[in-house]
């Protein structure tokens, strides 16, 4: 009988893994959003990360059914894991996955998690809930893999095929399972490593080195605007030497770098470690939403200006809107009577069911009297624009322009990171 692999999740993460696995095996993908297994249904992505051909398989199967994965040999795990009030790692989802999970794994089966962790929650948090719930053994009834995911939302080039996988096991059976499973997959090939717990911690440390540097150049930006230089230039001179690592300024956002960092600060604390980088980069990339509107202030002379912001999503090129810097924007904007009108080309979904503030959504361009245009987010339609477009979407010949992602020439607006 040929196997069966369930993917549980169908977001950024599992959506990929399903329809790439569906060349090789019959897989059952199973979400508990109800919309989005509908959407799926109806072969249209709302991520817009692929298209109705990609979604029309044989062997892809999209339900809202858990009971249906009790056919499933293999069980890969996709759950996002975000934060609580208190920006602790919040893993009620996957506990509560886990004893549903062990309601339904049968022996010689595997189960795979790819969702963000800190070191040890796999095997010291998930592994006892379900095996106190299934009565089987991890290594003898059943196997155990760890493989981080390494998806790139909007990246039209680094794919799921040509990403370099790591996988690590709760043995060596088990680790030679899922390489053998995931090497079927992804061409640029798998990275073994020796425990589940390295596989975790490289993940976070992935993010964690990204989100410190990105600290770095929020930090050189104050002073580079206090120099009154283009701190995009500055990078741009320093990269000219072959081991200089290019990083820019910005609003930090997504489910990755404002969120992993902080999964790893939880575990250094548990073990009375002081994460001092960390968390005095957290503190750093919180506060540049705080530098914006304090720049915004000082260019205004108004009280409540018409404002148009040009993005909302964390990044560039792609639809994602989790954890957003456009909430803190909006939080401070709001707090001082501006309610802005907000235009993305690149999001499908209303908005406000994911950004918390107050604000008028367009999803086309249109004109009207705003006294300042804030360019949050270095989509590629906004370069293509070009500075002259932007300014036109104004009414105001002296409209302010806040280059927050420093896309043109620093002496043509009136303020960049």
């Amino acid at each position: 009988m040929s196997k069966i692999i369930g993917v549980i999740g169908v977001g950024y993460v599992g959506l990929p893994l399903a329809i790439k696995f569906s060349d090789h095996y019959k897989v059952i993908s199973y979400d508990h959003n109800k919309k989005r297994i509908l959407e799926l249904l109806k072969y249209y992505d709302v991520n817009q990360e692929y298209t109705k051909v990609d979604l029309k398989k044989n062997n892809l199967i999209f339900t809202n059914n858990f009971n249906s994965l009790k056919k499933c040999n293999y069980f890969i795990i996709t759950l996002p894991t975000p934060l609580n009030k208190k920006n602790s790692p919040d893993l009620d989802a996957l506990v509560k996955l886990c004893k549903n999970l062990g309601k339904i794994i049968k022996k010689n089966d595997t189960i795979i998690f790819e969702s963000t962790v800190y070191p040890g929650a796999t095997e010291d948090l998930f592994l006892p809930n379900i095996e106190k719930v299934t009565k089987l053994k991890v290594n003898e009834d059943f196997f155990l893999g760890y493989s981080p995911e390494r998806i790139n939302p909007g990246d039209k080039f680094h794919r799921i095929d040509n990403i370099k996988k790591i996988v690590s096991g709760s043995n060596k059976k088990s680790l030679n399972i899922v390489k053998n499973l995931y090497k079927k997959i992804v061409k640029a090939g798998v990275y073994s490593v020796s425990s589940i717990k390295v596989a975790e911690l490289s993940k976070v440390l992935e993010n964690t080195q990204r989100f410190v540097n990105i600290a770095l150049m929020n930090e050189i930006s104050i002073l580079c605007n206090k120099l009154k230089i283009q701190t995009k230039e500055v990078v741009d001179a320093a990269s000219s030497k072959w081991n200089f690592m290019r990083f820019y300024p910005g609003l930090v956002g997504g489910h990755c770098i404002s969120v992993d960092p902080l999964y790893l600060s939880y575990k250094s604390k548990f073990y009375k470690l002081n994460p001092d980088i960390i968390e005095t980069s957290h503190k750093i990339n919180n506060n540049v939403a705080n530098f914006i509107i304090k720049n915004f202030n000082k260019l205004i002379n108004k009280k409540k200006p018409k404002v148009l912001i040009l993005g909302a999503t964390f990044k560039e090129n792609c639809s994602d809107l989790r954890n957003s810097g456009i909430i803190k924007i909006l939080k401070l904007l709001n707090k001082i009577g501006v309610i802005p009108t907000v235009i993305d080309p690149y999001v499908n979904t209303n908005p406000k069911l994911n950004i918390k503030g107050n604000f008028n959504f367009k999803k086309i361009f249109q004109k009207n009297f705003y006294d300042v245009i804030i360019i949050l987010v270095a989509h590629e339609i906004f370069k293509k624009m070009g500075l002259k477009k932007i300014k036109k979407l104004s009414k105001k010949k002296d409209c302010i322009i806040m280059d927050v992602k420093s896309l043109f020439s620093q002496h043509k607006v009136n303020f960049q990171l």
